[in-house]
């Protein structure tokens, strides 16, 4: 059994229809704040995904050949606050919720952690606090930015993509777990991509996602634009997934 948490009401129920479709695993569907959830909640599941929008991790992992039963904690923190665009206010914005994640890992402490966020200058620094408050736990932690364009999308999308793992193995640090990691992503796509979707000049790109635009009238028409248009890539997740069940590290 599956544990997603997700606070928009939208997405909680399309989280239960991809379920009961068997689209993504089986589970349930917490829709409170993550600031809500306590430790003692997230017993007797397997896997757990925080931030779930519309399950896209839980589908990757599946995608990726990753059993619904091995341990996995996954997270999409709200990218808003370190996005180019908007007002900016990064680590003092109300939707900065890894403090909140972070203490929910700290308690839990799972045996396998992948997040995402958006890849910017100002997500940067979100990166080494995230870093510095799991290796201050004894985790390591390994990251890697990858453009969506790289995997079939038809926008840049860079994302950066972190892992993390208990360091408790011997003759591995944070430090050449991190190395391990990346030397396994030098053999997938975002490394040789070609800019498929660059215009006629190949000076610019569509910025665009390309998702269908619903006729004025058109029930939920916000809901799912604001659902796709927040979930990741999945086959961009697919390959950090295999990427890193492909390292010494991952253990079966």
């Amino acid at each position: 059994m599956v544990y997603y948490n997700e606070n928009d009401p939208f997405n909680v129920e399309w989280l239960k229809q991809l379920i009961k479709a068997g689209v993504i695993a089986n589970g349930e569907v917490d829709g409170r704040s993550i600031e809500d959830v306590c430790p003692n909640d997230l017993k007797g599941f397997s896997q757990h995904h925080f931030f779930a929008g519309i399950g896209v991790w839980s589908y990757a992992l599946k995608q990726a050949g990753c059993p619904d039963d091995k341990p996995v904690w996954s997270g999409s923190c709200p990218c808003q606050s370190f996005s180019q665009a908007g007002k900016r206010k990064g680590f003092a914005d109300e939707r900065h919720l890894w403090p909140a994640w972070f203490w929910l890992i700290s308690q839990s402490r799972p045996e396998l952690v992948f997040g995402e966020q958006v890849a910017t200058s100002y997500s940067k620094e979100w990166l080494d606090l995230v870093s510095s408050d799991l290796e201050g736990i004894g985790y390591a932690c390994g990251s890697v930015v990858t453009p969506a364009c790289g995997f079939g999308a038809p926008f840049i999308g860079n994302r950066l993509y972190f892992c993390a793992a208990p360091a408790m193995r011997e003759g591995l640090s944070p430090r050449n777990v991190t190395n391990e990691f990346r030397k396994a992503n030098e053999t997938f796509t975002w490394c040789e991509f070609e800019r498929v979707h660059a215009k006629e000049d190949w000076k610019e790109w569509d910025s665009k996602s390309k998702i269908r635009v619903f006729a004025d009238g058109v029930a939920n028409y916000v809901g799912r634009l604001r659902g796709y248009g927040n979930a990741i890539v999945a086959s961009q997740a697919v390959a950090f997934v295999k990427a890193f069940m492909s390292s010494d590290y991952y253990k079966e």
